[in-house]
């Protein structure tokens, strides 16, 4: 169950910083709100798939609920009942109001995590002579 996979753990790590590089210099209307929102759930995946061997579907579920779970905190105002709504980085992490196009944003990322795993799979499973069987799904490379 436990375990340590680099590649997932580099992925994440270029996606925190892109996430942080976002957080302090776009200051726009698209990228920041939709485009950070986007990765997060993408940061969060590669993340858990960083230390834990879980399936690609569990993960990937496990990463929307827990999303969807924080912007359903943010609706009954969480940092405001906890006496942290002044705190700015509990405001940048955990965020200070609801909206459902970040409930949207959370599923196209995910989605697009799914997409490509399966593209993935399709691809090396058809490219590879003999591809690597990690977690039943054929990898040219892990």
């Amino acid at each position: 169950m436990f375990t340590f996979n680099k590649n997932y753990a580099i992925i994440a790590l270029l996606l925190f910083i892109t996430e942080v590089l976002i957080a302090l210099y776009v200051h726009d209307k698209i990228i920041r709100p939709f485009g950070g929102d986007f990765l997060v759930v993408i940061l969060l995946y590669t993340l858990v798939k960083s230390f834990l061997n879980w399936p690609v579907k569990l993960t990937a579920c496990t990463v929307l609920l827990f999303s969807y779970t924080v912007e359903t905190l943010q609706y009954f105002n969480i940092l405001g009942f906890m006496g942290l709504h002044h705190n700015k980085l509990a405001n940048v992490i955990i965020g200070n109001y609801f909206s459902w196009s970040d409930i949207l944003v959370y599923t196209l990322g995910i989605a697009t995590v799914l997409i490509i795993t399966q593209l993935r799979k399709i691809i090396c499973a058809n490219e590879c002579e003999k591809p690597i069987h990690y977690q039943g799904i054929p990898h040219c490379f892990i």
